[in-house]
């Protein structure tokens, strides 16, 4: 079971709560679909990119693996979790192209979620294996933006 409990299934869960709001409640916005498409182009190339950066380092993205790396260059610069915003960018994008507005409310609730299945002890892990250098990144560079 734990295999199954991954970032993706809580974004998909996420995304079909908003769907649902989308198509029992539609709210179109001024320029919503556009704006999405921007959000959700963006996120995706965030995740791509951040994966691309941490394979090129010989570190893995999977949750709950032991990385081999400390990866604080590129989009990791940005945010230390490049690959968790980028999930959230999707999610936004995606509940303006369902004209789900109402379903914005889940983004920051998926935020908090994330943060507390999976951010909270990979960073307790990655602090225990890099110690000084994991603090030093840390204070540089914040936790989503």
């Amino acid at each position: 079971m734990r295999e199954l409990d991954i970032p993706p299934l809580w974004l998909v869960i996420f995304a079909a709560l908003g769907w649902a709001l989308g198509a029992l409640a539609p709210l179109p916005l001024p320029l919503g679909r556009e704006i999405g498409w921007s959000l959700a182009g963006l996120g995706v190339a965030l995740m791509l990119t951040a994966a691309a950066q941490m394979v090129l380092m010989r570190t893995t993205f999977i949750p709950r693996r032991d990385p081999e790396a400390l990866v604080t260059s590129g989009v990791f610069a940005l945010s230390r979790n490049p690959i968790y915003l980028g999930d959230t960018l999707l999610l936004a994008g995606l509940m303006l192209l369902w004209e789900a507005p109402l379903g914005l409310p889940l983004v920051p609730a998926f935020m908090a979620f994330i943060t507390r299945r999976y951010i909270l002890a990979e960073e307790a892990r990655i602090a225990a294996r890099f110690g000084p250098a994991y603090a030093a990144y840390c204070a540089r560079t914040r936790r989503w933006l």
